[in-house]
């Protein structure tokens, strides 16, 4: 493990000791009160993607969110938990399920999504992974969802699935 802040890329939070590795890397929200640790191979990385429904724009206040979606059992809270509040929600997407979404009661930043409709799996939001370079590769977007909702001006990921409404892994090669 190495802190990357010396590697010449922006910090863009208030905390400063988030690192990655081949197997994992840290996500931390924008005061630095809560850090998680996510997995970065299989089994525990499940997925990454860019989702285009409404939800997720409303949730994260832009016109979509890039996400990872791995093993609840392979998350780890490094420190902060206790400073987590939830949202639940059952007005989804997907008619009368609920979503959890865990936020950080100081700073405001979502850190993860839990749904009824996926057990055992957690939704983060990439953008809270420290190490900004993972975007650009190992956390780069397999597979863009609800394309039929995405803004006129934003154009598909060059090299990603592109799936109207939900995803189905079994429904997109490379996808596991």
């Amino acid at each position: 493990m190495s802190s990357f802040n010396d590697q010449g890329f922006p910090v863009v939070h208030l905390s400063d000791d988030g690192w990655s590795n081949e197997d994992e890397a840290t996500a931390t929200c924008f005061c630095g009160a809560v850090q998680l640790v996510l997995p970065l191979q299989k089994p525990g990385l499940v997925n990454r993607h860019i989702c285009h429904c409404t939800d997720c724009r409303k949730i994260g206040s832009a016109f979509y969110q890039s996400n990872i979606t791995v093993l609840s059992t392979h998350l780890k809270h490094t420190r902060g938990s206790e400073h987590l509040t939830t949202f639940s929600e059952t007005k989804t997407i997907r008619a009368s399920t609920s979503m959890e979404n865990y936020f950080c009661k100081t700073c405001g930043t979502l850190m993860y999504r839990r749904g009824e409709r996926f057990p055992g799996l957690t939704i983060l939001r990439t953008g809270t992974v420290d190490d900004l370079r993972l975007a650009e590769g190992r956390l780069r977007p397999q597979v863009e969802q609800f394309i039929e909702r995405r803004v006129g001006w934003s154009k598909p990921i060059e090299g990603a699935a592109q799936a109207v409404g939900m995803h189905r892994p079994e429904d997109i090669e490379g996808i596991p």
